[in-house]
């Protein structure tokens, strides 16, 4: 029963990720503005918001001044959706590097745990690759990689296994990292009483986005970005 239900949930989360999130087209940078590009899923896209300013992105970027360069795609795993995105969408980190942005942000992970069973050890190699050619296609930029979103109370062991995968990778290549992020919507998921989720009850609503910004701002104060 645990497996079948975790498969419906997989299928389901596919369903909303690739159907309901906002527009995310990369905008041209500002002339001396500071570019960040994102290469993240669809916490990043920000699919649940009622608009693409009210996510965690777009407020972190407006806070700043820096020009926001969005390639989160609903459903991207380093492992997940990679072969089926098509040209041009298959291979985000080659796109960033294009972008060369002067600050990068790897959200990933999430939606590899529903592909760990069979998949674990291509996801640890894809997690190695994506950041060993951002290093090396970006030797200039400074690289943040955040822990692994989630978004239920119940955790499966894959959930920790990636996140030691992602945070092992970011040290290697000297990137900084920020730890915690898949516990920032604990107590705030869509059976608790106070929930930040949209109604879809998979992804955070404005005011969920709006935490992941706060928890976020906090952390690159603490890294001086």
């Amino acid at each position: 029963m645990r497996r079948a239900l975790g498969i419906l949930i997989a299928a389901v989360l596919a369903l909303c990720l690739t159907a309901c999130a906002p527009p995310a087209q990369p905008q041209p940078p500002a002339e001396g503005a500071t570019t960040v590009a994102f290469y993240g899923d669809s916490y990043t896209r920000g699919t649940g918001a009622s608009s693409s300013d009210k996510r965690w992105s777009t407020i972190v970027c407006a806070e700043r001044g820096w020009t926001e360069i969005n390639r989160a795609e609903n459903g991207l795993g380093f492992v997940n959706r990679r072969a089926s995105m098509g040209p041009g969408l298959d291979d985000i980190p080659a796109q960033i590097i294009r972008d060369d942005p002067d600050i990068v942000f790897v959200t990933m992970g999430l939606n590899d745990n529903f592909s760990y069973d069979g998949a674990a050890a291509e996801i640890r190699a894809a997690i190695d690759s994506d950041l060993d050619r951002l290093r090396q296609g970006l030797p200039g930029a400074r690289i943040v990689v955040v822990e692994p979103f989630w978004w239920t109370a119940d955790r499966p062991a894959s959930v920790d296994v990636i996140i030691g995968w992602v945070r092992d990778a970011a040290d290697r290549i000297g990137a900084d990292y920020i730890a915690g992020a898949s516990h920032w919507l604990d107590g705030h998921y869509a059976d608790d009483a106070d929930s930040w989720m949209a109604g879809d009850g998979l992804h955070p609503d404005d005011v969920g986005y709006a935490h992941i910004a706060e928890r976020m701002d906090a952390e690159l104060q603490a890294l001086g970005l």
